[in-house]
């Protein structure tokens, strides 16, 4: 199949690349930053490297023309960065998400057998749970300008289901870390807060260390993006994490246990936009695509640490 990944030289994007190759599909990747086997992407399989932004209608229709998959990962956003600028988050994402949404329409895919696989956040789209592992039906409550401009989508992409026949694929993805992940933009805490262990920087936490989250190792999120490529059934949103809460003092420890020695803490005050905890139930994940997390935390972690190594 002939897939096209919006926003497929990042993070998580260039993991799904390699699956997506590594299974024998065709692969365009779209992206702002083009730095194809240069910058030590993919040197094998049938991959295109084509640079735009989906910001753009006319750089959307050229990457999504000819393909009959779309993994839309692109996002001009953080959770926090939203926060600071709502209006941007909106004209951006929301605007230029569904201009990809009518270029897919018109391109003749959203009723000719094309599949659309977005990608949410199911860190911030529920907000302050009142239950946990948190499920698919829990109310979302979102409490970052990210996680309403997620939600949103997760709307237009089910009204041009009901108008046009989209046949699309929402996953909810937890706190994904693993290699590739770009520390300079503040991106994922397990990641920064290794790679500073690693360089023997002190490392800083927010509050009592006692937030909860679910984190999920990269690897682990490309094979469920890739699995949503295959999915048929109803249920069209779907958690993916590790199902597994862990608050950052166990973070720090499972990286000294990896690190073989004590890292520095300096703690600083707590966000309030951070809520207290944040675990997904993923048995539908299970259900609906055949998927659960296969990597145990601090195999990702090493796994992560001797990407450091080799830069």
């Amino acid at each position: 199949m002939k897939c096209v990944v919006l926003g497929g030289a990042g993070f998580i994007g260039s993991h799904l690349v390699e699956r997506l190759l590594a299974a024998g599909h065709a692969v365009r990747v779209f992206d702002l930053n083009d730095p194809g086997p240069a910058g030590g992407y993919p040197r094998y399989g049938d991959v295109e490297w084509v640079r735009g932004n989906f910001l753009d209608a006319a750089d959307a229709r050229r990457a999504l023309a000819g393909c009959e998959a779309a993994f839309h990962l692109a996002w001009t956003t953080l959770p926090k960065s939203s926060n600071e600028d709502p209006a941007v988050d909106v004209e951006h994402n929301i605007a230029g998400t569904v201009r990809v949404l009518e270029a897919w329409r018109a391109a003749g895919r959203a009723a000719g057998g094309g599949k659309f696989v977005f990608i949410s956040s199911g860190g911030t789209v529920y907000g302050a749970p009142r239950a946990v592992p948190i499920t698919e039906e829990h109310a979302t409550y979102p409490l970052s300008s990210y996680g309403i401009t997620k939600l949103a989508i997760e709307k237009y992409l089910e009204l041009y289901r009901v108008l046009h026949g989209l046949d699309y694929c929402v996953l909810r993805v937890a706190n994904p870390f693993g290699e590739r992940q770009r520390i300079a933009s503040g991106q994922g805490a397990v990641t920064t807060f290794l790679y500073r262990a690693h360089r023997r920087e002190p490392i800083e936490i927010w509050g009592d260390g006692r937030v909860v989250r679910d984190y999920l190792y990269v690897g682990d999120v490309a094979d469920a993006l890739a699995r949503a490529l295959d999915h048929r059934g109803e249920r069209r949103v779907i958690n993916i994490g590790s199902g597994v809460g862990r608050d950052l003092n166990e973070v720090l420890a499972a990286i000294e246990r990896v690190l073989g020695r004590p890292v520095e803490r300096r703690q600083l005050p707590a966000r309030n936009f951070d809520v207290p905890a944040n675990v997904l139930d993923v048995s539908l994940a299970r259900a609906e695509l055949g998927w659960r997390p296969s990597t145990a935390f601090e195999d990702g972690l090493a796994r992560t640490l001797r990407s450091f190594a080799a830069a």
